[in-house]
Formats: C-alpha cells, sequence, structure tokens
C-alpha cells in the first residue's frame, strides 16, 4: 500500500524518505511543492531528481477530494461543496465570501453520531472520522479556487461531525495549518465547534492553542437541551458552561454560544433571560442563528419579530449577541443538507 503523504508533517515525510535513503532536505521540498503550491504530482516536483520522482510514484500518493456536486447562491458570496474522499464517501465543505475575508467551513467526520433535531449531518448516522489530511484536503480545495482573491482567512470546524470525537486528528490538523511550510495560519484564524463534550473541552484548553471554540448550546436549560440535543443527557448544559467558561479563562479566547433558535421551542424572552443568567460573567458572546429549515426534521424558522425581541432581551441583559447574517440559504448551505439530498 502506498503511503499517504498530505496530511504528513515534514519530521514524518524526512522520516519516509529516509527508509529509502534519500537526504533529508528532499523532505523540504516536497513539502514546499506539496502545501505551498498545492501540487499533487510527483511528476511536476521538477527540483528532485528523475530517480527520486519516480520512486515517490511509487511508494506514495498525494490524493485530492473530486468534486460531486456544487451549489452557489444567488448573491455568489456562498458556495458549497459536495466532495468524495478517496473510499467513496462524501463530505461538505462550504466557502462564505466575508467583507473581512474567505473563511471556510469544514468536515471532521462523515456524518455525525451526535443526533440533534435541527441538523441535517445528523440523518444518515456517522460513517467514520476523517484524517487530518482529509480535512486539510477540504481547506486546499478552496485554496486553489481562491488562488487570485486572497486564498483561504479563516477556517471554521463546523460542518459535518463533531470535531471533539475525532480529537487526535482534528488536533494534529489544526497544528498542520499553522506551520510555516503549510498554511502558515494563525491559530487565532481558526475555529473548532463542539455540540459540548465536556472532557474534550477541558483537554483541548490544556493544548496551549489560542483556538477560538464554538458552543453548541441551543438552549437555556437542560429539559429543551435534552429534547434538541441527546449529548446533554450525558453531559448537562450546567457542566457545558462550567467547562467553557474554565477554557476562557484559561486561553484568554472568547468563548460563542450557538443558539438555533426554532420557533416555539425555544424562542421565548423567557428563554434568553435564563440563558443569560447561565452565562453572565463569562468572557463569551452569543451568536443567534435562525434555525435553517430541515423538512424531515419539521422544525420551523421564529418571525423576524420574535428574533429582534430575543436578541433584544439579551442586550438588555449585557450579554454581547450577534444574529448570524444569513448565507446560503438558498442553496441548502446548512450542515449536511447537501449530502443528504444527493444520497436520496
Amino acid at each position: 500500500m502506498k503511503t499517504e503523504l498530505f496530511g504528513l508533517f515534514l519530521h514524518e515525510i524526512t522520516q519516509r524518505l529516509a527508509d529509502f535513503k534519500v537526504p533529508s532536505y528532499r523532505a523540504r521540498q516536497i513539502t514546499e511543492w506539496m502545501y505551498r503550491q498545492g501540487e499533487t504530482d510527483f511528476e511536476r516536483m521538477t527540483n528532485l531528481p528523475k530517480e527520486l520522482r519516480l520512486l515517490l510514484a511509487e511508494q506514495c500518493c498525494i490524493t485530492e477530494l473530486s468534486v460531486i456536486a456544487e451549489q452557489h447562491s444567488k448573491d455568489s458570496k456562498t458556495s458549497k461543496y459536495l466532495l468524495r474522499l478517496a473510499d467513496g464517501n462524501a463530505i461538505e465543505a462550504v466557502l462564505m465570501r466575508q467583507s473581512y475575508g474567505n473563511s471556510i467551513c469544514v468536515s471532521s467526520q462523515v456524518g455525525c453520531a451526535m443526533g440533534c433535531s435541527f441538523c441535517a449531518s445528523t440523518l444518515g448516522g456517522v460513517i467514520r472520522n476523517l484524517t487530518a489530511g482529509e480535512i486539510l484536503s477540504q481547506v486546499f480545495h478552496f485554496s486553489r479556487l481562491l488562488k487570485e482573491s486572497g486564498g483561504v482567512n479563516s477556517i471554521v470546524m463546523m460542518g459535518s461531525g463533531e470535531p471533539l470525537a475525532n480529537y487526535n486528528e482534528v488536533l494534529r490538523f489544526i497544528r498542520l495549518c499553522h506551520e510555516e511550510y503549510c498554511l502558515n495560519m494563525s491559530y487565532r484564524n481558526i475555529t473548532v465547534s463542539t455540540s459540548g463534550l465536556v472532557p474534550a473541552i477541558g483537554q483541548l484548553a490544556q493544548e496551549g492553542l489560542p483556538i477560538n471554540l464554538s458552543i453548541s448550546l441551543h438552549a437555556p436549560d437542560n429539559e429543551i437541551r435534552s429534547q434538541l440535543m441527546p449529548i446533554n443527557r450525558k453531559y448537562p448544559i450546567e457542566q457545558v458552561i462550567s467547562t467553557a467558561g474554565n477554557y476562557a479563562q484559561t486561553t484568554g479566547r472568547r468563548i460563542t454560544y450557538e443558539y438555533t433558535l426554532i420557533k416555539g421551542v425555544n424562542d421565548r424572552p423567557q428563554h434568553a433571560r435564563q440563558l443569560a443568567a447561565k452565562i453572565r460573567g463569562q468572557l463569551a458572546n452569543v451568536n443567534l442563528i435562525p434555525v435553517n429549515p430541515v423538512p424531515e426534521k419539521g422544525l420551523l424558522r421564529p418571525e423576524a419579530a420574535t428574533i429582534k425581541e430575543f436578541e433584544n432581551e439579551l442586550k438588555k441583559l449585557r450579554i454581547t449577541t450577534t444574529v448570524r447574517r444569513e448565507m446560503g440559504s438558498d442553496i441548502q448551505a446548512a450542515c449536511g443538507q447537501l449530502r443528504h439530498k444527493t444520497s436520496q
């Protein structure tokens, strides 16, 4: 079986080449071609000796993702891609062209096991974890597309899957993004979103990485959150918020609490007051997300006036609050929607 080089660190490629008695400086050249030039064909790595190029083609590979389907919003600001992995499985990734740069949303698993009632990613369950290389390949898909328009400026791990359920590969991906020979991306431009895996949040706080943490909260109490998010039965909302607060204290990074507003479920002013009481005093903000309707789930979006009332109630209680600007609702940009539709 060939060695997949994409997703390896420089020292790992160096070690692999050492098995073939190839000088270590060649590893640096290969990483330059792979990660800086986006090259996947060894034959085009022209500063490598022909014998080495033949050896690499024989023993190693650099796998690209292929596009199964793509959708583009009418305003051209959002593009969603369904990408095929080497084993035939499909994942989604989204590009959002913002005023502050190009932001991308990547997947960490094929499908998702969390079972959140408002999310299409979970409709088929989880199939497997992605490798760091497969996560990175999503970034490079967009890097190629954005070569003439500033490249990828920030990464959000908020696509299909629970990132902290794939902890080791996600951390490997994040560290690789930061390496100067790869993307040379600041940790502060990377956000990990989690449904609230308490032990993993605690572990992440000790990694010494100033990445942004986003918590999918979506409810002000255990009763509602357990209905929406089965994971709450294992890690109740008080534990999640307490652990998130410790993360903010340890890292100095502000927590974002994601709160999907669902008509008649969690969108009342009293819900806003409950939420404010739980997170008051933390280094945190709330991001309100009017639900992306998923027909299979039967969940509806609140009226604009209800959303505004909820926002104002939080602000009145001195909670920093934003309402997520809708991007890509006309192209099924919510997690899992395109994959589920295509698989039907």
